[in-house]
């Protein structure tokens, strides 16, 4: 079988969710538009050089509707004879479009892609398409659905994490994300974003709050609580699916949980020939991908039941990996990875996460495994995970591997 292999990844900077972020008047077709520019630029691309865009985005409508692929290629400068994929796992799109393009490499179906995501929450709501499982009575009672919020407290009572686990946890993304915007450690991949003047509208994570620590976090009032307990009451379908606990302890915020945040990241993958003919040289080589489904109701537990299929698969143990990246979609997720893998929290998110630089959910999975390889690199180490929980009760992951 080919090998797949990373040549290039790159990332906008992330803006803030709102009418008053920096990226709110960028469209996701333009933000996606700088993101294929860049990959084109820096890696002197040509004619038809790539099989296809692959592009995955959570929230499918409106202007992230009618393939937003496709709408990307044409108004990019790459050939119009490339086309465009657009596909959708939620949180795991980004990842789900990088792992899908490496193994039709490695089945021989083309030479090369770019694949990625994009998010525009200040633009597109989250949840604004309505989706069935939410909306659906006949399906949300059936699967006993709850917001993910609700999701992320029954983690936390499940296995025991307390408000402070969660606070101290959220504390130190924000310092490791500090510090690594300080020490230039997204250098590499950063494009920032610009005006038709060719002016910067941002060029660095906006959502970061620098110098936040647990003692403030402590503060903040707990975001689910009331719609767990009064209305419309999550809490009493939740204790329905699980009736051993007592009840759903609320520990959850704003500052806890990742951040709602405008993105977008692209990854080059290709094959050996690939490589040799454009003169580029490989990153590393994706060694192996997983995605799962799970309980839809506690739903976010993903990375664990993922990791463990995918070290089955590949034939490695949780020692063979040197760094984990380990999508912060709350607080709750990345403590019970590391709880139910004994892995040491010193090489989980190295750089900070999404509680600190925000989750743009079509991106984050690209983002991410950017970040792990751009880490890899600094650090001299050779092998990464990357892996996302996802809505609905799913995992995904990716394991890379330096060459």
């Amino acid at each position: 079988m080919t090998e797949a292999y990373i040549y290039d990844a790159v990332r906008t900077p992330r803006g803030k969710g709102r009418k008053d972020g920096s990226l709110h008047e960028v469209t996701a077709a333009r933000l996606s538009v700088g993101v294929l520019n860049a990959l084109k630029e820096r890696n002197n691309l040509e004619g038809h050089a790539v099989e296809d865009v692959i592009w995955g985005n959570a929230t499918q409508v409106m202007e992230q509707g009618g393939c937003l692929a496709r709408t990307a290629v044409l108004a990019s400068d790459l050939d119009e004879r490339i086309p465009g994929l657009s596909i959708n796992r939620f949180c795991a799109s980004g990842m789900e479009a990088v792992n899908l393009a490496a193994n039709q490499v490695k089945g021989g179906a083309g030479d090369a892609y770019i694949a990625g995501g994009v998010e525009m929450m200040s633009r597109v709501a989250m949840g604004s398409d309505g989706a069935a499982i939410a909306v659906d009575p006949s399906i949300a009672m059936d699967e006993y659905f709850v917001p993910q919020g609700i999701s992320a407290d029954i983690i936390a009572t499940e296995y025991g994490f307390t408000r402070e686990d969660a606070d101290n946890l959220a504390a130190e993304s924000q310092r490791r994300a500090a510090e690594a915007w300080k020490d230039n450690r997204f250098e590499k991949s950063i494009v920032p974003v610009k005006d038709q003047n060719g002016l910067d509208i941002l060029s660095h994570d906006e959502y970061m709050r620098p110098g936040t620590d647990a003692e403030a976090l402590g503060k903040l009032k707990a975001s689910f609580k009331e719609m767990g307990e009064v209305m419309p009451g999550f809490d009493k379908v939740a204790l329905m699916k699980y009736p051993h606990l007592e009840k759903i302890n609320h520990i959850h915020h704003a500052g806890n949980s990742s951040g709602i945040v405008d993105g977008s990241a692209g990854v080059l993958i290709g094959s050996k020939e690939f490589g040799e003919k454009y003169d580029l040289k490989p990153r590393a080589r994706i060694r192996a991908t997983a995605k799962i489904g799970l309980d839809p109701t506690i739903m976010l537990t993903g990375p664990v039941p993922v990791t463990e299929h995918i070290m089955k698969t590949s034939g490695m143990s949780i020692s063979d990996i040197d760094l984990f990246e380990v999508n912060e979609a709350f607080a709750a997720v990345v403590l019970r990875f590391q709880q139910a893998f004994q892995v040491d929290p010193s090489i989980v998110n190295v750089n900070g996460g999404s509680i600190a630089m925000g989750h743009p959910l079509g991106a984050t999975g690209a983002i991410i495994i950017g970040t792990l390889l751009d880490e890899l690199e600094r650090s001299d180490k050779e092998t990464g995970m990357a892996t996302l929980c996802v809505a609905s009760g799913m995992g995904a992951a990716t394991i890379i591997e330096r060459v």
